[in-house]
């Protein structure tokens, strides 16, 4: 599959302005969710992404995201369509490096993903989590030649794409529900926004916090 027909390059224009992390495992951390998770709108992306620290997607960006999570949820719900599901990496015309480091990005940012929703594993379901781990604690310098070449990388390719198809089975819960944002409301405002409106109080400076510890009132 090409870069044009996989979205590599689709993705890669509309990341291009956001760089906290690649499309690879923004892509992957996306998935891991939609395993567990039904996909939220626009502000429901904005709000997880929010919770855990990331910039603020660019509209474009955020609008992709949240279409192609729309799409890999109702791809994993559908048995026969689940097993034509497939990771975001570069096309092999791309040196094996580079595609090795994507799918390595890819792996961690499902773990994060799936992570989140705090669901129980059965015991198959751990251990592929173990060996998506062992593919995102991968380690190659700058153009180091990849350990078994392109048939291994085949190989942890067609395990990590099986991996989401494996998890996908399970009753999906709404992202409001997640303990990550429990009892905040999807379309809240951000501490900083309201600190902005001047809803909130300023934080206090670290001088005046360590003043308020060494004098309590």
């Amino acid at each position: 599959m090409n870069d044009n027909i996989s979205g590599w390059n689709t993705w890669c224009k509309a990341f291009e302005e956001w760089t906290d992390v690649s499309v690879s495992e923004i892509h992957g951390f996306m998935t891991g969710l939609m395993t567990a998770c039904e996909a939220p709108d626009e502000q429901g992306w904005a709000t997880v992404l929010n919770e855990l620290s990331f910039a603020p997607l660019p509209d474009e960006a955020l609008t992709l995201l949240t279409e192609e999570a729309e799409d890999t949820v109702f791809q994993l719900k559908d048995k026969d369509d689940a097993y034509s599901y497939t990771p975001l990496v570069p096309d092999d015309e791309h040196d094996l490096y580079e595609r090795v480091i994507a799918l390595k990005q890819w792996a961690n940012g499902f773990m994060t993903g799936f992570g989140i929703t705090d669901c129980r594993l059965t015991s198959e379901e751990n251990e592929m989590l173990t060996d998506l781990a062992k593919i995102g604690g991968i380690r190659l310098e700058d153009d180091e030649e990849y350990e078994g070449g392109e048939e291994s990388y085949l190989y942890i390719y067609e395990f990590a794409r099986m991996v989401p198809v494996s998890f996908a089975t399970r009753q999906r819960k709404a992202i409001k529900d997640l303990a990550l944002i429990a009892g905040l409301a999807i379309d809240a405002k951000t501490t900083k926004e309201l600190q902005a409106e001047g809803k909130l109080p300023k934080p206090m400076s670290p001088v005046v916090n360590v003043m308020n510890q060494d004098n309590p009132s």
